[in-house]
């Protein structure tokens, strides 16, 4: 069988060789730990701060305040319930909105239950959350506003600059989860307006398990994790080396090939958006067509199950097809059988919010991936929707007719 393709890098992307390459010293002779006063210790000391600096230049941040954690989880679970810890005595309200990470909803879901009360915004049909709604929903004992800077579902990037000017002139925190948009577009943390950016390097082809939280100076927040004196005494625990290594890495390439792959990669998105449009009927685009991550492909498709479709496409039946992987919504949640929080507070009825599919796009793509994986796509969507006992309309899949085999343009 050829080899996948892969169009679900909005879950993970695949750690780039020149990565694995940095960090492989650092697991084997390089195994000091950077606590340590000699030889070995100061090395992986200086290698620590060396990434430090590479995470801050790509968002344009002081590296001092840069600390490294497991993941964007770990940085917004410590930004939340930090800040709302420290800030408690001027009250105990935050603002968020309903279509979050979990990794967001659920510490707010936590502060509650603890006596925070939260503001959950409304977020209109594209997705996007009205600053206005932000600036109406601050209160004298708000401490915290929470908004991602894109969703990871359905692409939409976020006015984090409107509401970070919001939240400046109400002095209240702003933290934005960047783990989508860091190393995809520009992020700068003092264009944005944001006190607190979480990031995580397995979304622009760094190593799992490593990321990191931006503080800007003078933010108080309390440490999430206790023990030692690591990360200025912030963040206890013995230093990931071989992945901070490699996060420090993957961010310096990033910030070096972001102009080019960003407007690469929005091409192969918008080819397969047209592609899509032109040869299925009933479907819905999920999110904003322009605000848009360069990435993000998220169509609904009536009269289907979006499991139904991403599972086929894993584990085609024709000889010649390769399978495509992709995902119908977030990874974190992919396991549930209700329709996604996110699609479903967009407007979208649940029928069709069970439907959606996401192409999530990566520098390793190409524009033959693009078409066989469209293919395969309208092949599966033909197949089903002739057996779906709810979809009676039967849409035209194609220019000449999917069902029995796509000679169109997106077919190659």
């Amino acid at each position: 069988m050829d080899k996948a393709i892969f169009m679900d890098n909005a879950a993970t992307t695949r750690t780039d060789p020149e990565v694995v390459a940095a960090m492989l010293p650092w697991l084997g002779d390089n195994f000091g730990s950077p606590a340590t006063l000699y030889t070995l210790g100061s090395q992986a000391k200086q290698a620590i701060e060396e990434a430090r600096q590479h995470v801050a230049d790509l968002i344009g941040a002081d590296q001092k305040v840069i600390y490294f954690t497991s993941g964007a989880t770990e940085s917004n679970n410590w930004a939340i319930k930090g800040v709302a810890e420290a800030l408690e005595e001027k009250g105990r309200h935050i603002i968020t909105d309903v279509a979050e990470h979990h990794a967001t909803l659920m510490p707010c879901k936590y502060l509650e239950k603890r006596g925070w009360e939260v503001s959950y915004l409304p977020v209109d049909s594209d997705g996007l959350v009205d600053p206005e709604e932000v600036k109406k929903a601050i209160r004298p004992d708000t401490a915290l506003i929470t908004i991602m800077h894109a969703n990871h579902e359905i692409g939409s990037i976020q006015p984090i600059t409107e509401i970070g000017a919001i939240a400046q002139e109400k002095e209240v925190v702003l933290h934005v989860n960047a783990a989508q948009t860091v190393g995809h577009i520009p992020v700068d943390v003092a264009q944005l307006g944001c006190h607190l950016l979480s990031l995580s390097g397995h979304k622009f082809y760094g190593p799992k398990g490593i990321g990191a939280l931006w503080v800007r100076r003078g933010v108080r927040i309390t440490p999430l994790i206790h023990g030692g004196a690591q990360e200025k005494k912030r963040r206890a625990g013995t230093h990931n080396v071989p992945g901070i290594v490699g996060l420090g890495r993957a961010a310096e390439m990033a910030r070096q090939n972001l102009a080019a792959e960003s407007k690469r990669v929005s091409e192969l998105r918008d080819y397969m958006m047209g592609q899509i449009e032109n040869n299925l009927e009933d479907i819905r685009l999920n999110g904003h067509r322009t605000k848009r991550l360069p990435n993000n492909v998220n169509y609904s498709i009536e009269g289907i199950e979006g499991e139904s479709i991403m599972l086929s496409l894993s584990y085609p039946t024709a000889a010649d097809s390769r399978p495509v992987y992709i995902s119908t919504g977030s990874a974190c949640v992919s396991g549930t059988l209700e329709p996604s929080h996110i699609i479903m507070a967009l407007g979208v009825p649940a029928e069709l919010a069970h439907g959606s599919v996401r192409f999530s796009l990566s520098r390793d793509n190409t524009r033959e991936d693009a078409d066989l994986a469209l293919k395969s796509l309208f092949e599966v969507a033909g197949r089903l929707r002739s057996m779906s006992p709810v979809y009676k309309r039967g849409a035209k899949q194609c220019a000449t007719g999917a069902a029995d085999g796509c000679d169109c343009e997106a077919a190659g």
